[in-house]
């Protein structure tokens, strides 16, 4: 295992997409297991969906500060493209460690919409990667994506695996993340580890996700849709599991070293975070509906079966996604083992004290 180089008690933490589904409920996480700790959270409270939801998320944390006076948090509304606010965050707050996981998400949004993913997920990176060369920090932690795997048939997917070919511009952007934080590690000796997230779910969650918009139009009465004729494989990722990763991840810093030419060696790792147990799209959605019943968001009697629609694969969509995690085994004594069960009865029982259903 990797020892931890960095205590975050007493340091300052920018975190950006604070009020995404990850963010929040890492700053949550970081301020219940650490002490005098600094909080930045920087998102842009884009429309892509419901703004409200964010604003859920942001209020949790300020109930959580509330209740510690050793903790310090401070919100921007800002986007991470704005260099000159980049720029100015780092400048005023220094931190010490920096987590970006604001980008623009969504597989299929990015066949209709690829500016927004060239402005938040290429410039906006950008912009957090300058910084870090001008205000050096101790370690830069990112979001990658399973996605960047493409239709790769070799399972289960290993860092090690050859990533050319994505089959999204969304999976392309994070690629481009990973080559640019590589040549940053190396120009710049910025210690930086990237983690390629699996099919991250849990309550408060993204409305555009599968479990959280099938719940959606389930209760409308509406039909859903099954992908590739329920012949998908899907490495659900409970959010604590991703959480949980991602705070060993922060505490130790891949370290800086000189080669035999007398320049930096990239101080640079990548990780997958994922259950390493792809469930079939037609399992999930059966054990999604036991679970919406018993915490009686719907009804026993309800009819799934006259509500599922199997349809051919969307474009951009892969069949399979299965994480090989034992490098992150190995370095950090962790795997994600929420069961799929478990993290879909939880988001069932928020669902329905959220929505008042």
């Amino acid at each position: 295992m990797l020892k931890n180089n960095i205590d975050l008690n007493g340091k300052t933490v920018l975190v950006t997409g604070a009020a995404g589904f990850i963010g929040s409920n890492l700053v949550l996480e970081l301020f219940r297991s650490f002490a005098d700790l600094t909080i930045v959270g920087v998102d842009n409270m884009n429309d892509y969906y419901d703004p409200a939801l964010k604003e859920y998320r942001l209020s949790l944390i300020e109930e959580e500060v509330l209740s510690r006076p050793d903790l310090s948090w401070e919100f921007v509304r800002g986007s991470i493209a704005d260099k000159i606010l980049v720029d100015e965050l780092f400048k005023q707050y220094r931190p010490a460690v920096v987590v970006n996981l604001a980008a623009q998400a969504g597989v299929r949004y990015s066949i209709t919409n690829p500016s927004a993913y060239i402005e938040s997920n290429i410039v906006g990176f950008y912009n957090i990667l300058e910084a870090c060369r001008n205000f050096p920090v101790e370690h830069l932690v990112y979001a990658s994506s399973s996605s960047v795997y493409g239709s790769n048939e070799k399972v289960p997917y290993s860092t090690d695996d050859k990533v050319d070919n994505p089959v999204s511009l969304y999976a392309a952007s994070k690629k481009s993340n990973e080559l640019f934080a590589h040549a940053y590690s190396k120009l710049y000796d910025i210690p930086s580890t990237g983690l390629r997230f699996f099919t991250v779910y849990g309550p408060a969650g993204r409305p555009d996700m599968a479990y959280f918009g099938f719940t959606d139009k389930l209760i409308k009465g509406q039909t859903i849709k099954i992908f590739n004729y329920g012949n998908c494989k899907r490495d659900f990722t409970y959010v604590d599991d991703i959480v949980e990763g991602v705070k060993r991840v922060m505490q130790a810093a891949p370290e800086k070293k000189k080669g035999e030419d007398g320049l930096p060696v990239p101080p640079y790792r990548v990780y997958n975070i994922g259950n390493s147990s792809p469930e079939n799209l037609l399992d999930f959605v059966q054990i999604l509906s036991e679970e919406l019943v018993l915490a009686e968001v719907l009804p026993k009697e309800y009819d799934f079966a006259a509500h599922k629609e199997l349809v051919p694969m969307q474009a951009g969509d892969v069949p399979v996604t299965f994480a090989d995690t034992a490098p992150l085994e190995r370095d950090f004594g962790f795997k994600p083992s929420t069961s799929l069960r478990t993290g879909l009865r939880k988001f069932a029982q928020w669902y329905k004290k959220f929505y008042k259903v």
